[in-house]
């Protein structure tokens, strides 16, 4: 038989729902609507919560499932329901899911006295893909009741780790006394006590983590068990072997006891079906298995292997096809076999669903959590900032009774949902999710942030609206309108010094305060209108973000490499002896510019003793002294080869450094960072150009300008071959780690020199094709359904004795042209008559390259991935979910490009590393009305979006590959100065400078990722 219904936790945390609520923020779609119900007598069901709570729900008895489930999810403003489910325990004793088709009462023999529970049916593979709060709160409830009953086993550090998130979420900080009183009277998994130990070990590492964090690392820990969303039905193979069968995103899975001993993928399982007592596994055929084609497992009963079957249909719908399957027509005389099928939106269309609509913010209530405030606590500690203080200028009366914390945090989205209008909506009711009725709307004043180098005082707001006045008397913390939403400020200003929770939205709405337009002309007013104090700034600000880069290798990873022992101390040595100097010298270069610049903006009194509107004298100076430094900036390239001859050697460095990669502070990939002093170089060259061009020659800055751009550029010209060299050598093993079925694609000779998606035409027409042009090679691959990032080759052409003509009018291909090679012609198609321009002319320069010279190899495929028969995957005109806040990593370039039909050069490539630019910008969405300060970094054909230059990672990414850069019309109502639009398709931003020149330079420098280069640099050429 299918698993009893398992227990009610026994968690005391059910016993405080009188407690005052600790709020998270929820979204509500605008067409959220309870579905309408069809007529007919209605009936009163109970449902039971995750947080065991009960709810009545009054429905037509001619409704479906799908509208019960429909009518739970509108009540709790769920947008993500799909992932849940009803399940309830039938006439036979069996715990089922309601079935979304049949109508409820042809499955609930006594609805009245049937208690449906709303549960996890679905559990993705990374809780990341969730992209709710809301959702990621009640798979935290799920993981609880899991471990409370018995049903999610693990070992007892696993175990330990998870309650102490818990608790984190439910009490807050740890203080020992509190901590131990609560375990004894909470009881979380079995057998708790001997535990307790060991979890208040685990929750004092947690200081400073907000519910919201708790409840993403709680899934981080669960994700990774053994039986994390199994639910295990008894079952005996043909040997009488008692076993379990469970269903996972993956495929079917085995265990014995509560082991895992097999797992069949979904791409091997070519059908599942039960006879009587038997389930059916018939697997694809495969020479190299030693499995039979068919599977036999015997169960309990025929309706027990009909609850497994339907399940497996389920998942199987859900997590691997693109949209809902259809109904097939019913036979009119006979009928064979079952008509199940899954209803409702696959995760594909789930996630799509949530990144394309606009959402309202609205609380929500945790209902077991009681955070309390603590003014001894300081914020989670950042890896080179131990220690943050707690800002002075709050008063504590403000910290009124009672001394509860209530979060109130916004939710994870991607950075391509930019219009998610978020305005105020109160609850109608206050029993629906928690909520009151929020009738008053008393103002608030709004709290500026505070500077790093001061406190300032408050500014009253013009009167923003409120939610709920029981809040504003019970919290202490003003918020204020930010982007059309209210937020609770939790950064510099908050009474503890808390900083902002790192799951916030890309959107950072309660990470950013909202200057009005008078402050934003004092400040104007205030600071410098000389063009050369702007170009200083500029330097001043990459200068921050290349130190935080610089710190990413020698500290962040030099401490990943340097913690595992299995790394050679070659590559600890060439690290620590090529940046550790380079380091030093940049940290009291910025010290300089940061004194200088304070000085110029007369933010102190020792402006007058002497001259300071001037930055030449501190360039010429820094300059000298970065010369001696030539030969570490030389040994770039060495350090890249020793990392990547180590990775070949030991697949453990391999592994670590793929791993670092994923972390958060690795924004782009690692070997982009090791190129970034020769790099920074090119920045020194360009910006004391722009100064030697502005000033007059009688200007007194411009000798010592002029001498600082001789040293530079002498140091550029030295090193000009040598960066061109590596930046080839380090795209190569970009996109060695992005395809599959290559041998040896980083060889001498070889240079990259574009990729992009070209539409190939085969027997089954134009399919999708993402090509590879190297200057002896071309490979076209396409990305399977995988989930990883990776293309698959499919084929290669030479190019030696290649020949290219157009073939638009042969084929009636719009953009076609043909590539004729040696035994094989391939006819393909571009996106536009502009790429296919830069096509041809890319290729046909790469043949000419291939005649001349006797480049490497061209036989790059290995034996085994050669098999071109992958049918291609469907069309997808989004962008992927990118966000290195999310700690995925950086999405490789190729992938963007595959995603939104666009192709990139070698030159497009290095001219977006070298033309970085960093600073501060407002940013407002098409339907908002505010504007939000951010920090904002431009690498790689991205933005990265920081609360402040601080921070030790971006929250937030936008890749502009196919974005179009523009100054708004008049009609857009923006009436701002300095205001550039990114727009693509239906994502539109507008970002707001402070002063004309850093509006040019930002226009700059998008442009030069927006709008392709003429022609594309070949690296061979000699000139």
């Amino acid at each position: 038989m299918a698993e009893p219904d398992p227990e009610p936790m026994s968690s005391g945390a059910g016993q405080r729902l009188g407690a005052p609520e600790t709020l998270g923020i929820s979204t509500l779609d605008p067409g959220h609507r309870p579905p309408v119900m069809p007529p007919g007598r209605h009936v009163t069901l109970r449902v039971r919560m995750l947080d065991d709570t009960e709810e009545l729900f009054d429905i037509s008895q001619k409704a479906s499932g799908k509208m019960l489930l429909d009518l739970v999810c509108s009540h709790m403003n769920l947008i993500e329901g799909d992932y849940f489910g009803l399940e309830f325990q039938n006439h036979q004793k069996m715990v089922v899911w309601l079935d979304h088709i049949k109508p409820i009462i042809k499955q609930l023999r006594r609805p009245k006295h049937t208690i449906l529970r709303f549960s996890v049916k679905f559990f993705p593979p990374d809780h990341a893909q969730l992209l709710e709060e809301l959702t990621r709160y009640l798979f935290s409830l799920q993981i609880k009741r899991d471990l409370s009953c018995g049903r999610l086993t693990c070992n007892d550090s696993s175990a330990a780790l998870m309650v102490s998130h818990v608790i984190q979420s439910e009490i807050g900080d740890f203080e020992e006394s509190h901590c131990r009183s609560h375990l004894l009277n909470n009881n979380y998994i079995p057998d708790q006590m001997p535990l307790i130990d060991k979890i208040m070990e685990s929750h004092s590492a947690h200081i400073g983590q907000t519910p919201a964090e708790s409840d993403y690392q709680l899934l981080e820990v669960a994700r990774k068990l053994e039986l994390y969303g199994v639910r295990l039905h008894p079952a005996k193979d043909r040997e009488g072997t008692k076993l379990s069968l469970a269903v996972a995103h993956t495929g079917v899975l085995v265990f014995q006891g509560h082991t895992r001993i097999n797992a069949f993928n979904w791409a091997k399982i070519r059908k599942l079906s039960f006879k009587r007592k038997r389930f059916l596994i018939k697997l694809r055929p495969d020479l190299n298995s030693s499995y039979q084609d068919t599977l036999e497992f015997l169960m309990a009963s025929r309706d027990c292997c009909k609850v497994f079957w339907k399940i497996c249909v389920e998942y199987h719908a859900f997590f691997r096809l693109f949209e809902e399957p259809k109904a097939k027509p019913r036979p009119v005389l006979f009928t064979r076999g079952s008509s199940f099928r899954f209803s409702g939106r696959t995760q594909k269309q789930v996630i799509d669903y949530v990144k394309e609509s606009e959402f309202k913010k609205i609380p929500f209530e945790r209902k077991h959590s009681r955070v309390q405030y603590n003014s001894r606590l300081s914020p989670l500690p950042s890896p080179r900032h131990p220690e943050v203080p707690t800002e002075s200028g709050v008063s504590r009366d403000r910290l009124s009774s009672p001394p509860r914390r209530h979060w109130k945090e916004s939710v994870l989205v991607s950075a391509e949902d930019p219009t998610a209008s978020r305005t105020e909506r109160s609850s109608p009711s206050h029993q629906t999710n928690g909520l009151e009725d929020r009738k008053g709307s008393p103002s608030r004043a709004e709290e500026r942030r505070a500077s790093p180098r001061q406190s300032r005082p408050e500014h009253p707001s013009t009167g923003v609206a409120s939610e709920s006045p029981r809040l504003a008397a019970s919290s202490g913390h003003p918020y204020g309108m930010v982007n059309g939403q209210k937020s609770l400020d939790l950064g510099s200003h908050s009474p503890n010094g808390r900083q902002p929770s790192p799951l916030t939205s890309p959107l950072l709405n309660d990470a950013c305060s909202v200057r009005t337009d008078d402050e934003d002309e004092v400040r104007r007013k205030r600071f410098p209108t000389d063009r050369a104090y702007f170009i200083a700034k500029e330097l001043l600000t990459t200068e921050r973000t290349y130190l935080k880069d610089l710190d990413v290798v020698t500290v962040s990873f030099q401490n990943a490499v340097g913690e595992d022992e299995a790394a050679p101390d070659s590559v600890k040595n060439a690290i620590l002896a090529t940046f550790a100097p380079l380091h030093k010298f940049h940290t009291g270069f910025l010290r300089e510019v940061e004194q200088r610049l304070a000085l110029w903006e007369g933010r102190s009194n020792a402006h007058i003793k002497g001259d300071y509107q001037r930055i030449g004298d501190v360039l010429v100076k820094n300059v000298q002294a970065l010369k001696p430094l030539t030969v570490n900036l030389s040994k770039q390239s060495e350090v890249l080869l020793e990392l990547e001859k180590s990775c070949k050697a030991s697949r453990r460095l391999e592994s670590l450094c793929r791993d670092f990669e994923l972390q958060k502070v690795c924004y782009i990939p690692l070997n982009v960072f090791i190129l970034r002093p020769l790099h920074r170089l090119l920045h020194y060259q360009q910006i004391l150009e722009r100064l030697c061009k502005h000033y007059p020659a009688t200007h007194v800055d411009f000798r010592d300008c002029r001498a600082a751009l001789a040293d530079v550029s002498e140091v550029v010209e030295q090193l000009q071959e040598s960066l061109i060299k590596t930046e080839n050598f380090q795209k190569l093993l970009e996109l060695k780690k992005d395809l599959l079925g290559v041998d040896n694609l980083v060889v001498p000779g070889r240079e990259f020199i574009r990729l992009g998606c070209l539409s190939k035409l085969s027997g089954k027409g134009l399919q999708q094709r993402m090509f590879f042009l190297f200057n002896d090679i071309i490979l076209y691959t396409t990305r399977g359904i995988t989930p990883t990032n990776q293309f698959r080759v499919h084929g290669q052409l030479p190019l030696r004795g290649m020949t290219i003509r157009e073939s638009e009018d042969e084929w009636g291909v719009p953009h076609a042209f043909t590539l004729v090679g040696q035994g094989q012609s391939v006819v393909v198609a571009a996106s536009s008559l502009t790429e296919m321009e830069k096509w041809m002319e890319d290729i046909k320069v790469a043949i000419q390259m291939a005649k001349t010279s006797n480049g490497p190899s061209s036989d790059l495929l290995t034996s085994d991935l050669t098999d071109n028969k992958e049918p291609s995957p469907v069309r997808d005109s989004k962008a992927p979910t990118v966000g290195a806040a999310n700690g995925q990593g950086p999405v490789p370039l190729s992938v963007i490009c595959w995603y939104r039909v666009h192709s990139l050069s070698f030159s497009e490539s290095c001219r977006s590393l070298e033309n970085q630019l960093s600073g501060n910008l407002l940013r407002k969405f098409k339907n908002s009305n505010g504007w939000q300060k951010l920090w904002v970094v431009f690498t790689n054909f991205s933005l990265f979006f920081y609360k402040s230059h601080q921070d030790d990672y971006p929250l937030a990414s936008l890749p502009l590959l196919g974005y179009s850069v523009t100054i708004p019309s008049d009609n857009e109502n923006i009436h701002k100065d300095y205001v550039f639009k990114l727009h693509f398709k239906s994502h539109v931003y507008y970002f707001r400078s402070e002063s004309e020149y850093a509006f040019e330079r930002w226009m700059e420098v998008i442009r030069s990722a927006t709008v392709p280069s003429s022609r594309a640099r070949v690296l061979n050429s000699k000139d």
